[in-house]
């Protein structure tokens, strides 16, 4: 049995609240996995990269959080089939300097919302998602996948978005999912919410937030005071974390 320390790591920037070293760390450490660890690499630019990959040759894998699961795509010398079909990459497996980017947020989101919603979710829902980076992405790719039509929604209007003003009454209680990809809410910063016109919430609707800290976002809390239901991201940060080590280990992905 070798020595060698199979080792895995994050990064984005910044890093102070991240889940996935405290996460592996606990998985490790419960598996007997002792031969493994997790670290967590805050780069302020993806400049940084080559050098972080030249000081760590034994790395095997990473995750890619904030700001990065776009612009790593550069950086990448291949992409799965899921990666290149949204344009956003939250894994990297390394093999022999080999980079293969892939998406596990796909597979956590549809699954955590499969969960959230009724079953069989109603025929005619639609759904806005408040954002346009790249968890958006994962997001639309699953609803196009189940679907679900979707409206997207940014500060600023363009051809393929609606901003936040255009959502008025009619808009906003003929869409009964609204999922929130953006960062806002996100501790330390929890008095700030995407600008919706809350008191229009009802029980028909679902308020589902990617963002998992703190548990229960302004978002999520306005919406649950008006009756809609709600779900954080932590689901999907387990299911997407597990989808990562299958990748890392499994030589068929």
């Amino acid at each position: 049995m070798s020595n060698k320390t199979r080792h895995f790591g994050l990064i984005g920037f910044p890093l102070t609240h991240s889940f996935s070293p405290g996460y592996f760390t606990a998985k490790f450490e419960r598996e007997g996995l002792t031969d493994c660890r997790y670290d967590a690499y805050p780069l302020p630019s993806l400049d940084h990269l080559p050098k972080l990959l030249a000081d760590n040759p034994d790395l095997e894998g990473m995750n890619v959080t904030i700001p990065y699961k776009s612009q790593i795509i550069l950086y990448l010398h291949e992409l799965s089939e899921e990666a290149a079909a949204i344009g956003a990459v939250n894994v990297i497996k390394i093999r022999d300097g080999h980079l293969t980017g892939h998406n596990s947020d796909i597979f956590g989101f549809e699954v955590s919302l499969r969960n959230f919603l009724p079953n069989p979710f109603p025929t005619n829902l639609k759904a806005l998602v408040l954002g346009t980076g790249g968890a958006a992405k994962a997001v639309q790719f699953v609803l196009q996948k189940m679907g679900i039509p979707y409206l997207l929604v940014s500060r600023t209007k363009s051809s393929e978005t609606i901003d936040y003003q255009s959502i008025d009454n009619t808009v906003f209680q003929s869409h009964q999912l609204v999922v929130n990809t953006t960062p806002l809410g996100m501790s330390p910063k929890i008095d700030a919410c995407p600008p919706l016109p809350y008191h229009l919430a009802t029980p028909g609707q679902y308020f589902y937030d990617l963002v998992y800290n703190p548990e229960k976002t302004k978002f999520l809390a306005l919406g649950e005071d008006n009756g809609a239901n709600v779900q954080n991201g932590l689901q999907m940060l387990y299911l997407q974390a597990e989808k990562a080590w299958d990748i890392w280990r499994n030589d068929d992905f």
